[in-house]
């Protein structure tokens, strides 16, 4: 079973009240969570790198670390970490927002902050970092037409490449909400890959369209943050998920969360 870290922003929290604020880390807490992930004898990968691993093709002590959003505070913060550490990520970016703002929060009183623009992807990737897809818009692609969840898989597929000048094959579901029919679209539009919002260890039996990631916080101490990477903690809560949801229809896409 391998964790498949999920971040959002690496940085200084926003006021206390705010909406959403969990989903900051703060610079200090993330290089201490990569340095004990490495003195541990961990690698981080990026999910292109991960791939083996899941596959069961590899095998060692290996975390995924993905960031959704593309906010700029990961380039400004993350990246000279994970340098450090010698550790690679994936963020999953928003196209049609690059140089913009998280506009999607705004309807729920978060305050805007800055993501990356095209030559701040480049720099990204030109660290050695993988660029995946967030999509266009940033939908809830389960709300959508199927006509236009096809156009935001695929069409951002296409535009981070001309950008990037490098393959996509990560994608990252909006809000986590997917179903077997999206999946599907996903594998079709040439990604290798696709993560959730939903708790949990991947297992080599997964889905590769339908990951799930261990979510890290503002509020996750570094005890927990082992925990959740290097335990059952995270499997044992999925289980119990499973088994909770399994009367649930086979297409349900997995019960909304506060995750972007």
């Amino acid at each position: 079973m391998i964790p498949i870290l999920m971040y959002h922003q690496i940085g200084e929290p926003s006021p206390r009240g705010t909406p959403y604020r969990g989903l900051t880390v703060h610079p200090r807490d993330f290089r201490r969570q990569m340095l004990w992930l490495r003195r541990l004898g961990y690698r981080g990968l990026s999910m292109a790198r991960l791939i083996p691993y899941l596959r069961g093709e590899k095998h060692g002590k290996v975390v995924g670390i993905t960031f959704d959003d593309g906010y700029a505070n990961v380039l400004e913060n993350a990246v000279p970490v994970l340098e450090e550490c010698g550790f690679l990520a994936t963020n999953y970016f928003v196209v049609r927002q690059l140089g913009g703002s998280n506009v999607w929060d705004a309807d729920e009183g978060v305050p805007p902050s800055p993501l990356m623009d095209a030559a701040g992807l480049r720099a990204w990737a030109a660290a050695g970092h993988e660029v995946g897809s967030h999509t266009l818009n940033h939908p809830d692609l389960s709300r959508i037409s199927p006509e236009l969840a096809v156009n935001e898989i695929r069409d951002s597929r296409d535009a981070l490449e001309q950008i990037a000048g490098a393959p996509v094959r990560a994608f990252c579901y909006p809000y986590g909400h997917f179903t077997a029919a999206l999946a599907a679209v996903t594998r079709e539009a040439g990604y290798d890959s696709a993560t959730t919002t939903a708790r949990g260890l991947a297992r080599l039996d997964d889905d590769p369209y339908a990951l799930p990631r261990v979510a890290v916080m503002r509020s996750t101490h570094l005890l927990r943050f082992l925990q959740k990477c290097l335990t059952r903690l995270e499997d044992n809560k999925r289980t119990r998920n499973e088994q909770a949801s399994r009367p649930l229809v086979p297409d349900a896409a997995p019960p909304p969360g506060d995750l972007h």
